[in-house]
């Protein structure tokens, strides 16, 4: 199983710091990102958890998943693997 965790639904003025302390209560927390848009900056109310184990993601998806964060319901599933767009890779041609 999958160590990283997409979390959705997320406010937009949650903070990864208390991201953190949310999913630690779980189990150790490796890494936490929360996804801001490139051009403004602001937030997109989501982001990833990384747990140092399978169990430790395992038992926070369990226990977390559709719990009220702020006054939203969340959503956790297992982070897909990152993938590029190929507009992003192939130089612009004429």
């Amino acid at each position: 199983m999958n160590r990283k965790l997409y979390i959705g639904n997320l406010d937009f003025g949650i903070t990864e710091d208390e991201l953190r302390e949310l999913f630690s209560q779980h189990g150790e927390v490796q890494d936490v990102k929360l996804v801001t848009d490139r051009e403004t900056g602001r937030p997109r109310g989501f982001g990833f958890v990384t747990m140092a184990t399978a169990d430790d993601a395992s038992k926070a998806m369990e226990e977390l998943n559709g719990q009220s964060v702020r006054g939203r319901n969340i959503s956790i599933d297992l982070a897909r693997a990152e993938q590029r767009d190929r507009r992003e890779r192939t130089p612009f041609r004429r």
